[in-house]
């Protein structure tokens, strides 16, 4: 009995209508990337493991997905070694590439390696699959695509402003309003660690924190007593969970609260910096709003840490987030290279566009007009009109077999195309068309330029 085909979990297929959505996503991302200056490079879809590796945090590295050498992947690993079956081990030994776990470590990647062939600053989009070994569920994926921008070679906080309206010029096209723009700064982090005597716990702090939405309150004070960092230090947190108020009040209080950190102060001045340009400029449908507890567990930012909610009425986690990175090309060997950048997370974008029933009714790579085949005589005459129809970009088509009219009607009324053209004897010897409306079942005859000119609109 033969198996059931399938597709291994956290992957999907999608069919005609769902990839004329997503490339409607797609086309609104990359028009409003070449507005603001970016230029599109691509990289591999896999990489050698260690440009990956310990870039991500001990959570990231178990997410991504290892490739077994070619051959006899098992000739390097010596029966000590495989009798030990301790699989962190062995996994250097059998496997030399993974794929890709985002857009930003491959870029830094790139930067190093083309350097002398780059003008910067370096405004670069990218827009291509990632793979991440997480655990699937409503609006996370094993395979999805990022679309990422971001510029590198600059330190200027206006670099930041920019970021914050591409995120709002893109979800205003789209027409989703309502999109939150939450904003923190990992120099606020450090300086709140450092006010809490466990700077030498960032990492593991921030990482926790960064779960505050998932986990709650108790659950990231839980995790953060794990991972060693007292009980004292947690009640000088506390004000953290409870930050209320207007961007300005907020400011105010981190002031107060790291007013002995000079790292700490150093990250609110720059958050004061993008929150007073942003609202001096002014957003078209988002807000910007300051989060102080949004942590981004990567360890790369250094600075500004973006991340994007959907509108409230919608159950879905972040749709996108960035940050600032002071030297990721440094992990590559090029020093003193800073950089900004943000992702648009396409497949969440999506289910919140269908489920707010946002998408324009007109999306479709459907032809505009299908043929009726009556037999060769007549396909040839139609395909004289196909033909001149799509050198005019209308999408047309013939049905390819002469089979019964009520079946070439249906094939058109299953796949939503619009309208069907009767091209007969009878209309052959007028050197005419029969253009019936699909929807109205209207009818009526036309000639060439009259049919072109009809649905051309």
């Amino acid at each position: 009995m033969l198996k059931k085909p399938s597709i291994p979990k956290g992957t999907r297929d999608f069919n005609p209508q769902e990839v004329s959505k997503r490339n409607y996503i797609f086309s609104v991302i990359r028009e409003t990337f070449s507005l603001y200056g970016f230029q599109p490079i691509e990289t591999p879809s896999f990489e050698n493991s260690e440009t990956l590796m310990g870039k991500y945090g001990e959570e990231g590295d178990r997410l991504i997905f290892k490739i077994l050498n070619s051959g006899d992947y098992l000739a390097k690993v010596d029966d000590v070694l495989y009798a030990e079956k301790d699989s962190n081990k062995i996994t250097s030994n059998i496997s030399e590439k993974a794929l890709r776990y985002d857009l930003t470590v491959p870029f830094a990647r790139y930067v190093v390696q083309h350097q002398n062939e780059i003008t910067f600053p370096f405004k670069r989009y990218q827009i291509q699959p990632v793979w991440r070994a997480d655990r699937p569920q409503k609006g996370r994926f094993r395979e999805f695509f990022q679309c990422d921008a971001d510029v590198v070679g600059s330190t200027s906080l206006w670099q930041e402003v920019e970021f914050v309206q591409l995120y709002d010029a893109v979800f205003s096209k789209l027409v989703l309003k309502g999109v939150t723009i939450k904003i923190n700064n990992r120099k606020v982090l450090s300086g709140i660690a450092e006010s809490i005597g466990a700077e030498d716990k960032l990492i593991d702090f921030t990482v926790a924190l960064d779960k505050l939405d998932k986990i709650g309150e108790e659950g990231v004070k839980k995790e953060m007593r794990e991972k060693g960092i007292s009980e004292e230090a947690l009640q000088k947190l506390q004000p953290l969970f409870s930050f209320k108020g207007s961007n300005e009040e907020r400011l105010n209080s981190l002031k107060g609260m790291l007013q002995t950190s000079e790292l700490g102060m150093k990250g609110v001045n720059e958050l004061e910096f993008i929150v007073e340009n942003i609202k001096t400029l002014g957003l078209q449908t988002s807000s910007l709003q300051i989060d102080v507890t949004l942590a981004r567990g990567l360890n790369y930012y250094t600075g500004a840490i973006l991340e994007v909610s959907a509108p409230e009425e919608v159950n879905m986690g972040s749709i996108g987030g960035g940050g600032r990175y002071d030297d990721l090309t440094g992990i590559f060997g090029l020093k003193d290279m800073s950089g900004m950048g943000i992702s648009f997370g396409l497949d969440r974008i999506y289910l919140v566009l269908e489920e707010l029933n946002l998408f324009p009714e007109t999306i479709s790579e459907n032809s505009k007009a299908l043929f009726i085949n009556f037999g060769e005589k007549e396909a040839l005459y139609a395909m004289r009109a196909i033909a001149k129809l799509r050198i005019a970009g209308i999408k047309a088509e013939l049905y390819p077999d002469a089979t019964k009219m009520g079946k070439q009607i249906g094939y058109a009324d299953k796949r939503n195309i619009p309208f069907t053209v009767l091209a007969g004897e009878k209309e052959m010897e007028s050197q005419v068309f029969t253009l019936k409306n699909m929807k109205s079942g209207e009818q009526f005859q036309v000639n060439l330029l009259e049919l072109e000119a009809f649905l051309d609109t």
